[in-house]
């Protein structure tokens, strides 16, 4: 009878723990879902991203919805309706608060951990987040790598200001690529590397950048696909460079770019026109995220600069915050407890978190 009672008792204290010590990680299954499988950037996040959660011992799996907004929601309900019991989903339409809360209907109760690529806009995604205590968000503060990668511009070209005067008219002229229309980090991105850069440049009795293209109503060149590629930047390089070169007199010679895989394919269009290369001029490039490709380009000095965008950082972040979501924490608690200085909580809504960028321009 005593042996008995104890295995009752037994029981009963495993059952009791069961119900009030939430899911095990070892009990989540996770769903990500990627934007696009092509992503240079977000493919350094998914490489770590994927050694974090094996790491935590976290059932995942990775779906890729090739730019098709409309193939992702139902990638999202096709998981759902096969057990998935957490989101983790880079939406395709950035910047679109309307696609996302069509995640959150679609997901019910299921939470969801958005990432990397905005939800919204002009304050709809804090309103969003804000509304929903089953969601969270992840990822940069849009405006950060746009105002240091404009710091960092002109600080170059104000301590450089003859050698990328390539023409000696006291002017610099400049093109920039834009990875897409309407994602918030774009816009930033091309609004303050030029602003800011003006600014350094205009406190110490310089002129203002001049875009290359005087006629030009928008001053950017935009990736048609919006995928941010290296093939669209160095097409345009090379169509640019028909016209505006050095037998011209009127050659580019500043080049600033919303990521790295652009500035890489500008670098690319640059070497073959005879710059960038040892020994040739070097017309000044700038990209954003720090890619191992882009550093080594930083390394040999055929581009300045980039703005490191932590893939590390992001993944930990990304896991870590599953983590706590499976063990019961709401995500907006499961966010508050990222002690690390890589990341900060959002002032206007504790469910979205900001990983850091950092200037980068070499070791």
């Amino acid at each position: 009878m005593k042996k008995l009672i104890a295995i009752v008792l037994a029981l009963a204290l495993v059952l009791s723990l069961a119900a009030c010590g939430g899911a095990k990680p070892a009990e989540t299954k996770v769903s990500v879902f990627w934007y696009d499988e092509a992503d240079v950037y977000l493919s350094t996040v998914r490489s770590e991203l994927n050694k974090a959660l094996e790491t935590a011992g976290i059932a995942y799996d990775n779906q890729y919805a090739g730019k098709d907004q409309a193939k992702q929601l139902e990638q999202i309900k096709t998981a759902i309706a096969g057990g998935t019991t957490l989101l983790v989903v880079n939406v395709v339409t950035s910047g679109d608060p309307d696609i996302a809360q069509t995640v959150l209907d679609a997901a019910g109760k299921v939470p969801v951990v958005f990432f990397n690529r905005p939800i919204g806009a002009d304050g709809s995604e804090v309103t969003l987040l804000n509304g929903n205590a089953t969601a969270c968000f992840i990822g940069t503060d849009a405006p950060e790598a746009g105002h240091m990668q404009g710091k960092m511009v002109g600080d170059y070209v104000l301590a450089n200001f003859d050698t990328v005067d390539l023409n000696g008219d006291g002017k610099i002229s400049y093109a920039m690529f834009k990875g897409e229309e309407g994602n918030a980090e774009a816009i930033a991105r091309t609004q303050f590397g030029v602003e800011d850069a003006d600014a350094v440049l205009t406190a110490a009795g310089k002129p203002a950048l001049e875009y290359f293209d005087a006629q030009a109503s928008q001053k950017w060149q935009t990736d048609p696909e919006g995928a941010w590629s290296a093939k669209a930047a160095k097409d345009y390089m090379d169509t640019n460079m028909v016209t505006y070169n050095k037998d011209n007199n009127n050659m580019i010679e500043l080049v600033i770019c919303n990521n790295d895989g652009m500035a890489e394919g500008v670098v690319e269009s640059l070497k073959q026109a005879g710059y960038n290369a040892a020994g040739q001029h070097v017309i000044p490039v700038f990209g954003v995220d720090a890619t191992d490709a882009a550093k080594a380009l930083v390394a040999e000095g055929s581009m300045i600069g980039t703005v490191k965008q932590d893939n590390v950082g992001m993944a930990e972040a990304i896991c870590a915050t599953v983590k706590a979501i499976a063990e019961g924490k709401t995500p907006a608690d499961a966010l508050a407890a990222l002690n690390d200085e890589r990341f900060t909580i959002a002032p206007e809504c504790a469910s979205k978190l900001y990983v850091a960028y950092a200037p980068y321009l070499g070791e």
